[in-house]
């Protein structure tokens, strides 16, 4: 558009300072910059994300064809005398391919007053979170449960023949239908509470950024219905687990974002391998934050527009801190879910991974990667792993690091660049298998030909290694 309204347009409207702060939820460098200067871009961030009235004159000049006339027919603003005020947010929104204008409520940010209950959140991190995470393999049908604004069907579309988006708030959908429009897809949207709306049918992928966050069942906590499910403890996200499987397709994915809870003397496996004992689906839990009680506490207080050390604050922080202390919760863990139905009879497979720094994005790729073969791996015995010649993925790097002086090195670190950059900790004969792992030896060959000349027993080298191949291969370090 002429207005430069976009993300890039944005960006350098406002300079890298400016566009930074207001990341940080910091408006008034954004507030400096745009502030005397009546260029269209510059007035729209004023109006649509900063919350500032600016006058029907400057309105008409950064948006022509419609001017502020168009613009409050569409209930966007509401003009008073020569002022215009914002309904709502309107943000620019991209991916690769797309431009997108995403319509939400304003944030605490900009109101400067606490949320109120039926609150339709905008893009967040949450959001650009399971979007990354997301696959994209082109399927008929597909679920956004949980839709909120509607940003992940904005994202399905490009890929999905047919889209069914959920939500359990009508003004939510009422947003995303909105920003359907505006985006020109077609969606059916539906009401209800988690997998009701779609009871008895059935999808090749389901994505949901559900209402995962744990709120005590407290009358004077608020119930605020994009975050919070209305369920005790990590209910939401145990019984999406669960209940996935209804709507899923053989071979369907399910994705999703979650928090979970883990009671003191229990680590986040043990309470995930509890919730999939009962699960006949495979599953891959990535956990990539951990808090304690009173920093979760404190986040979500503040997420409503409590500021630190107010009265308000202080008491929502406290009825936290008591609802986890009557589960003895030690930590909180959040990440992303990967769930698949397998093909045929086999057995799931599981893994569980923590991984608390920087990942690859977007991260879609790297998953559909681990599941294609994380579901080789467990339809594949030791001898089928040993007769494939296996390659380094091209991002992994060997360091070694000794003491000074050293003939051999103390610590040989196996280091990937992209995916889940993982570091692996190697001895010596994963480091010489690695280093002749160049597609043209098959594992069998490679590893006899290391036990012959260290000396070892060849089936002692392939017990020992074949588990780690299995490992290197799941994450895309072999391939």
């Amino acid at each position: 558009m002429a207005a430069r309204f976009t993300v890039d347009g944005v960006a350098d409207r406002l300079g890298p300072l400016a566009s930074a702060a207001l990341h940080r939820e910091q408006p008034l460098p954004a507030l400096l910059e745009t502030a005397g200067s009546p260029d269209p871009c510059g007035t729209l961030v004023r109006l649509f994300t900063l919350g500032q009235q600016v006058t029907r004159a400057e309105l008409d000049a950064a948006l022509p064809t419609i001017r502020t006339a168009g613009v409050a027919t569409l209930r966007l603003v509401r003009p008073s005398g020569e002022q215009v005020t914002a309904t709502c947010d309107v943000r620019p929104y991209a991916d690769d391919t797309h431009d997108w204008w995403v319509a939400s409520d304003f944030s605490a940010l900009v109101t400067r007053q606490p949320l109120r209950p039926d609150h339709v959140l905008g893009i967040g991190g949450a959001t650009t979170t399971l979007a990354s995470w997301t696959i994209r393999r082109r399927v008929g049908r597909a679920l956004d449960l949980g839709t909120g604004a509607g940003v992940q069907a904005l994202h399905l579309d490009s890929h999905v023949e047919s889209i069914v988006a959920t939500d359990i708030s009508e003004r939510a959908l009422a947003f995303a239908r909105f920003n359907a429009a505006l985006a020109g897809l077609e969606v059916d949207f539906r009401v209800g509470d988690l997998l009701d709306p779609v009871a008895g049918e059935r999808f090749s992928l389901v994505v949901s950024n559900p209402p995962f966050v744990i709120t005590p069942r407290d009358e004077d906590v608020p119930v605020y219905e994009y975050r919070d499910g209305g369920r005790a403890g990590d209910t939401v996200v145990r019984s999406l687990v669960q209940q996935v499987e209804s709507v899923l397709e053989p071979g369907g994915v399910a994705q999703f974002l979650g928090n979970w809870e883990v009671p003191a003397g229990r680590s986040w496996r043990d309470v995930w391998d509890e919730w999939l004992e009962a699960v006949d689906l495979d599953a891959w839990v990535v956990q990539r934050e951990v808090q304690d009680p009173a920093e979760y506490a404190e986040l979500w207080s503040r997420d409503g527009g409590h500021l630190p050390g107010s009265a308000d604050h202080d008491r929502l922080c406290a009825a936290w801190l008591r609802d986890f202390a009557s589960r003895d919760v030690e930590s909180i863990g959040f990440g992303v879910v990967t769930l698949q139905r397998p093909v045929g009879g086999r057995a799931p497979w599981r893994s569980l991974d923590e991984v608390l720094g920087p990942v690859a994005a977007p991260m879609g790729p790297v998953v559909e990667a681990g599941l294609a073969a994380r579901t080789w791996l467990a339809e594949h015995p030791d001898d089928d792993v040993l007769d494939v010649a296996w390659s380094c993925a091209a991002d992994v790097t060997e360091e070694r690091h000794g003491r000074p002086g050293a003939e051999d090195p103390s610590v040989i670190l196996i280091r990937q660049g992209g995916g889940l950059r993982r570091v692996v900790r190697a001895d010596t004969l994963l480091a010489a298998y690695l280093g002749v792992a160049d597609g043209e030896l098959t594992a069998r060959v490679a590893l006899d030909a290391i036990a012959s000349l260290v000396q070892l027993d060849p089936d002692a080298v392939r017990r020992e290694l074949v588990p780690q191949i299995r490992d290197l291969v799941a994450d895309g370090l072999l391939t």
